[in-house]
């Protein structure tokens, strides 16, 4: 599959030691760690590649400005370990996973994310298309990064249809539903449509920096978005989209 790129942009697979090394360093700088520790090992990444798995990287001329790292599962469909890039690369970088993984023959692909970082949401739901299908609490246990440190590792999974089309989901009823929840900050977190299909719950603006400046209040937000989430998955909901000013919309389809 032909692969579109950003004007001075590059994706390759990587195989060298070398190279491997310059990604693992990458990911230490993303998720401020220090360079003996990195989240995700030059060997470990060795070890995947030569499993037949792919790490993909972006160069924005000569320099390292993204990567990516997939697996296959049980079910012969992709799995996404991690993907980071520098702004407006993201995008690039997902598309190479994917063409690698249709390549193969993958149907979809699923990986994680801390659903209160509303531009990861968007991002995921809204210009990827895919589709949140399962709310995993604590799923990490303690994380010590310069990220996640002091808060619970929730992780919202999503599931990429990689031959589907973006979906469009409406969310202009989202104002004038009943709220059903409230929120740290004393506003309304969650609403809920009268017939019953679609929830909607906010998320704070910057919650890496709200973590960092209050953990308290962080880790309110976190059990707060928790019970919504929690709930409406329980009752068959899906995360189907984000907002630009940060309201997942959650949806079922009708019961009979």
């Amino acid at each position: 599959m032909t692969l579109d790129s950003p004007p001075g942009v590059s994706i390759r697979t990587v195989h060298d030691v070398a190279g491997l090394a310059a990604v693992a360093d990458y990911f230490s700088e993303v998720w401020q760690t220090p360079r003996s520790a990195p989240p995700y090992p030059a060997e470990v990444l060795h070890s995947l590649v030569h499993a037949g798995g792919a790490v993909h990287a972006a160069y924005d001329g000569t320099r390292l400005a993204g990567a990516s790292v997939a697996v296959f599962g049980p079910q012969g469909d992709a799995y996404s370990l991690v993907a980071a890039a520098d702004r407006g690369l993201g995008y690039t970088v997902k598309q190479a996973q994917r063409a690698w993984a249709l390549d193969l023959g993958a149907r979809t692909m699923r990986w994680t994310f801390d659903p209160l970082v509303g531009r990861n949401a968007r991002f995921n739901l809204a210009k990827l298309g895919a589709t949140g299908t399962e709310y995993l609490v604590d799923f990490y246990g303690p994380m010590s990064d310069g990220v996640n440190d002091g808060d619970e590792s929730d992780r919202l999974t999503v599931t990429w249809e990689l031959a589907a089309p973006t979906p469009s989901y409406e969310t202009t009823d989202r104002d004038t539903a009943p709220g059903t929840h409230t929120a740290p900050d004393g506003a309304t977190l969650a609403r809920r449509d009268p017939a019953g299909r679609r929830i909607w719950c906010r998320v704070p603006d910057d919650i890496v920096r709200l973590r960092a400046a209050d953990p308290e209040l962080a880790l309110r937000w976190r059990y707060a978005v928790r019970e919504v989430f929690t709930e409406a998955f329980a009752q068959g909901f899906t995360a189907t989209g984000m907002s630009r000013d940060g309201w997942y919309t959650l949806s079922r389809e009708a019961t009979a």
